[in-house]
């Protein structure tokens, strides 16, 4: 290091420290970035390399941005998964001895953004972090730094960790140096942007009271190492950061990854946005932090009844009340994010605009409290109605200090009232009296000479001026003016009186804007002082603004209130696809009941391919979530049982970046469910076993549909195209057969998209390619195929016509005699008593007489079958 210059010596100790970070070092008015980071930072932001001298042989490589457009490029770097540390001077450069003090005065990072404009308005900026036990449990923890929302909770396994990780969508995840290298990999591959070291543990003073409500240590512990990272990286006031609340994932229902990515709830498989998933369909808020919690929610049902009955109650009034929500709705909309307001204040990056939209959000307060008080027919909307505190002293104060449209700079003066501040008044006075005397000394001055083009100017750089052009020159009075500077066709000049005078307004200015910042940074302290009632306003608006969301969503809808069920019965009367009968808008959705009880706890549903099995599957479970969250749901009668976990295997999905195919997702996500799910809980598999050979697959279905009816008991719908498995239904007492209707016209297939009871006649594949536009001779060769193969491998069916008993009693028909048995299984045409077997079909006929078939499943017959086929060929 001693080889370079003494600034390049600086940046390259200050980097050391940072070395996962770009580190943004500041000169004059530039962010500088030299060596590896300049290098990296050209191609990452688009922007000129170039290089400077440093003191070595060969050039530093440089490149730089304007330090007041950096923000736009730092938003780029953190939206790539990168941080920034920040750089500053921090020592005036006029009494520094060498080379100026600078600082890393923060580290933003993904998880620590705090400028509105790399967030997101309506979703939460979480950053995690991970503790592992020696006992085998994590301490899982989670922060919003824009907010100030603190939780912690403790976990069993690592699966389960991803699972919450997941759900929460956090960017950066916080954990300790020796953290398992699996462990890493695991959570880079469910999208953690940036992963972060801090190995301190301690309960630091700076945040000790944030952790007076937990009881357990090991949540203390968790809590603590997220703290001490947001501490030590943001290096400023975190006064709005919430006390850390800890929970239970078990006090919600839980929602895994794969099932919320396959039930779509907050964004779509395909497109990874918003439009076409639950949270699209219900998103009504008018407020920015009612959309988060709404989100929060969405992703967190309840499963506790009170709770969820009093949401509902809550929804039912908003509901009945239209005109009353229709202002309150209006309202909402004036209200600002006071939430991120709180913490903008607390981090010191708020501006007088920001004030001052806190201060006209603060004034619908009370007008929003009259209104939902004048709708309060039960206890619980007017215990809402009270959490909303107008905090007057907070708008008063506002109103008082600002001036009602102010900069956006609150360095330049022009933000404070007349009337807050007795000094600032002086000077203001001082200063508008100097102007007028400069206007009122123009006059004075074009009188004296004559020269009518004569003016009283002003720059940075020169201060007042009495500007003369060339052709006016010889007017003036010689000895009274003082040259200045020189134009090309005119001269500056200034006069003893106007010097003085100068001086006195541009002191008034300078003291004016200095005693401007001063009192709006007071301001700032004052309101920082209100930050916990804020806090709490903010909650009482989101929750109020989710409501009146789901009210208007189930008015506008026709959505219905459920009841929940003891005795697990599922009763969807008309039930729809919400989010589906949406998308459809002027085309008619048909609608499908749903029947389960403790006498029909697995529904098995065939049908042909675009039919809707899926859709039916989904709505099922849609419905339940809606429910649960607190919302009315889509349909006309509703019951339901209240389910711990709801688990889904629909569509087909490979996972690349773990190298695993689309049948081993199947068999992980089918695994997932079976190994976690209770009697409680809502199981959706949709075409288990398709992506392996059609015995593998079929053994496999049916395998885990006998599981889940005699180990599990879970509600349970199974679709599949494996016709076989529906004489199922005379075997499981519990299992119903179920199947979408599909009628043929003219060699074409048309889709009713209804549930009727009882199996499907047939699959419609060849239809369904025929609808694809599939060339006309290779639908024509499918045809006969199929025929052949039909008729080759020629089983009884069961047909909707047909019931499952006759269809197993026809197969179940043993013959009188084993000459009769050799003559059915061969085919033969022969007269009784003349058939003939050699020895190898004699064994085979033995083997079969041997069989008891009455204590056989279908699987064990059909494999059976297929040894002794193999025998005789």
């Amino acid at each position: 290091m001693a080889g370079y210059t003494p600034m390049i010596q600086q940046y390259l100790k200050i980097k050391a420290e940072y070395q996962d970070a770009f580190l943004f070092f500041r000169l004059g008015d530039f962010y500088e970035m030299f060596f590896d980071d300049a290098l990296n930072a050209s191609q990452e932001l688009e922007i000129t390399l170039t290089s400077r001298e440093g003191g070595s042989e060969d050039r530093i490589p440089m490149c730089g941005i304007p330090y007041h457009s950096a923000a736009n490029y730092i938003d780029i770097l953190i939206e790539k998964g990168f941080k920034v540390a920040i750089c500053e001077q921090t020592e005036d450069p006029k009494q520094a001895k060498g080379v100026v003090r600078r600082e890393v005065v923060q580290l933003i990072t993904p998880g620590t953004k705090m400028d509105s404009k790399g967030l997101r308005e309506k979703e939460n900026n979480y950053i995690a972090t991970i503790t592992s036990f020696a006992d085998g449990q994590f301490g899982f923890g989670y922060n919003d730094l824009s907010t100030g929302e603190n939780k912690v909770t403790l976990i069993e396994s690592f699966e389960e960790v991803l699972n919450e990780f997941a759900i929460l969508g956090a960017s950066e995840v916080v954990i300790a140096d020796d953290f398992d290298e699996e462990w890493k990999k695991k959570l880079q591959e469910r999208g953690a942007a940036a992963l972060s070291i801090e190995n301190n543990q301690i309960e630091s003073e700076s945040f000790l009271s944030l952790l007076q409500q937990l009881k357990d240590q090991k949540q203390a512990v968790t809590s603590s190492r997220l703290l001490n990272y947001l501490y030590r990286t943001q290096k400023r006031s975190l006064d709005h950061l919430q006390p850390v609340l800890a929970y239970e994932t078990s006090q919600y229902m839980k929602i895994d990854y794969y099932s919320k990515r396959n039930l779509e709830l907050t964004e779509t498989i395909r497109s990874k946005g918003k439009k076409g998933s639950l949270l699209w369909l219900l998103d009504e808020t008018k407020t920015a932090m009612g959309g988060r919690m709404l989100k929060q929610w969405i992703d967190r049902p309840l499963i506790n009844k009170k709770q969820i009955e009093r949401r509902q109650s809550l929804v039912e009034t908003l509901k009945n009340q239209y005109f009353e929500r229709q202002d309150l709705r209006e309202r909402l909309k004036e209200v600002y994010d006071l939430e991120r307001l709180a913490g903008r204040v607390a981090f010191g990056n708020v501006n007088a605009r920001d004030l001052i939209q806190l201060k006209r959000s603060l004034q619908q307060v009370p007008i929003i409290r009259e209104i939902v008080k004048s709708m309060a027919s039960n206890h619980d909307i007017s215990v809402l109605a009270e959490k909303l505190d107008p905090c007057e002293e907070v708008t008063d104060l506002l109103e008082t200090a600002l001036v009602e449209n102010p900069p956006l700079s609150v360095k330049e003066g022009n933000i404070i009232q007349d009337g807050f501040h007795k000094e600032l008044d002086t000077y203001r006075d001082a200063s508008r009296n100097g102007k007028t005397w400069i206007a009122q000394l123009e006059r004075q001055e074009r009188e004296r000479t004559g020269i009518k083009s004569l003016k009283i100017g002003y720059n940075r750089v020169f201060g007042y001026y009495i500007e003369v052009t060339r052709a006016n020159l010889h007017l003036l009075e010689e000895g009274r003016y003082e040259r200045k500077q020189t134009l090309t066709n005119a001269e500056r000049y200034i006069t003893p009186e106007l010097k003085e005078k100068e001086a006195l307004i541009l002191q008034a200015e300078e003291k004016s804007i200095g005693l401007e910042y001063d009192l709006f940074l007071n301001l700032r302290e004052e309101v920082k002082s209100y930050i916990p009632r804020l806090q709490d306003l903010a909650k009482g608006v989101s929750e109020l603004d989710v409501l009146q969301c789901f009210a208007t969503i189930s008015e506008e809808r026709h959505y219905v209130k459920p009841v929940f069920s003891d005795s697990r019965r599922i009763v969807l009367k008309e039930g729809r696809h919400p989010v589906v009968e949406k998308v459809l808008q002027s085309q008619e959705y048909v609608p499908n009941d749903c029947m389960m009880d403790a006498e029909r706890e697995l529904l098995l549903i065939t049908g042909p391919n675009m039919s809707g099995k899926s859709t039916y599957m989904r709505q099922v479970a849609l419905t339940s979530i809606l429910a649960q969250i607190g919302c009315f749901v889509s349909a006309s009668i509703a019951e339901l049982p209240i389910f711990d976990k709801v688990f889904t295997r629909i569509g087909a999905a490979d996972d690349l970046i773990s190298g695993q195919s689309t049948f081993m997702v199947e068999m992980l996500e089918a695994r997932n469910a079976i190994m976690n799910a209770t009697e409680n809980s809502l199981i959706l598999f949709d075409e288990i076993g398709r992506g392996t050979s059609t015995y593998d697959g079929m053994a496999l279905a049916q395998a885990i549909i006998e599981y889940i009816h005699e180990e599990i008991g879970a509600k349970t719908l199974f679709s599949t195209h494996y016709h076989e498995l529906t004489v199922l239904a005379s075997e499981l007492p519990k299992l119903s057969n179920i199947h979408v209707s599909a009628i043929e016209q003219n060699g074409n297939v048309v889709f009713l998209h209804k549930i009727k009871e009882g199996p499907a006649d047939k699959s419609y594949g060849i239809h369904v390619a025929k609808l694809a536009d599939l060339p006309k001779p290779l639908i024509e060769r499918a045809a006969a195929i199929l025929t052949h193969l039909e008729k080759e491998n020629g089983q009884a069916k069961a047909t909707p016509e047909q019931p499952v008993e006759q269809v197993r009693a026809a197969a179940e028909e043993v013959p009188e005699s084993a000459d009769e048995a050799q003559l059915s299984f061969f085919g033969e045409e022969a007269p009784k008593g003349k058939a003939t077997s050699s020895p190898k079909e004699k064994k085979v006929l033995d083997d079969i007489k041997s069989l008891d078939i009455l204590e056989m499943t279908p699987l064990e017959a059909m494999n059976i079958l297929y040894k002794l086929q193999k025998k005789l060929k």
